[in-house]
């Protein structure tokens, strides 16, 4: 059996960070695109797939939620990586030397405090690993990187200022996507449940199919809608909730939300991060 995980992006991104964080005894497989990362999956290239789902300073990440319940996958597990921002430089550089810092644009935003404090210029670059390896590779000790620290050992370069973010708590939250779902296992931490539904036309088909939930105890932790199809009037929900499709609150609440809805499709039944808290 494969003991490779896919991820997006280039070795040393915050993907391969949450790979190798929580899967450190497998190998990480990096990916070009989600779809190419979902692909690896499906062939048995990879065992696991590692996919960002959303960030607590910048919200969900775009083209994920329209991915996922076509990949044909599973959501077997969650995991959070605090996105620690890192100032990389060539070898023997200081951070007097850095005139301009290159990194992905968000996070070029999420340090904008420290570059204005020591007078660095901001250049966008494709991703945040990427431009660490193109640091490496022009050899300018003037330029940086804002990368992980496993970006900066990959590549070669120094950490010349760590955790410079201008949010403390910034943080992003994987799924692990698998080609077959596990709903055997029991998390110590209780259990989540993730769908997508479409609610029928009728007056007030949201409000109805939510009730279940509320008087069954059942709490949503997640509740996003975005439009199907190109049309403004097709509108799919995907929903986070806490519990077990067999246990009886929870199955009771499901059935109920079927009633109001012309399609509920379960994307996976997995234990809960206690890093969630």
């Amino acid at each position: 059996m494969t003991r490779l995980i896919a991820f997006q992006g280039e070795p040393g991104a915050y993907s391969h960070q949450a790979c190798a964080q929580t899967y450190p005894d497998m190998d990480a497989l990096p990916c070009r695109t989600f779809e190419d990362a979902m692909e690896a999956v499906r062939s048995g290239e990879a065992a696991l797939a590692m996919l960002p789902i959303e960030n607590s300073t910048f919200g969900r990440v775009a083209d994920i939620h329209h991915l996922m319940p076509q990949s044909g996958l599973h959501i077997v597990g969650e995991a959070f990586v605090r996105v620690h921002i890192n100032l990389l430089g060539l070898r023997g550089t200081r951070l007097e030397d850095i005139g301009q810092a290159m990194s992905h644009t968000m996070l070029l935003g999420q340090c904008r405090a420290f570059l204005e404090r020591h007078g660095i210029a901001r250049v966008t670059g494709a991703d945040t690993a990427g431009s660490a390896r193109q640091v490496a590779q022009d050899g300018d000790p003037a330029t940086a990187a804002l990368a992980s620290e496993l970006a900066g050992e990959i590549y070669g370069l120094d950490v010349l200022a760590r955790h410079i973010e201008d949010e403390g708590d910034n943080t992003t939250r994987f799924l692990v996507m698998a080609p077959e779902p596990d709903h055997s296992r029991r998390g110590d931490d209780g259990m989540l449940t993730t769908f997508v539904f479409t609610v029928r036309n009728i007056p007030a088909a949201l409000y109805k199919a939510m009730g279940g939930f509320a008087t069954n105890g059942v709490n949503m932790t997640k509740l996003e809608s975005y439009m199907v199809g190109g049309s403004f009037s097709a509108t799919q929900f995907y929903a986070d909730i806490e519990g077990h499709p067999d246990d009886a609150n929870v199955a009771r609440a499901l059935e109920e939300l079927r009633y109001f809805t012309s399609q509920l499709d379960i994307l996976g039944v997995y234990p809960r991060d206690p890093a969630r808290e």
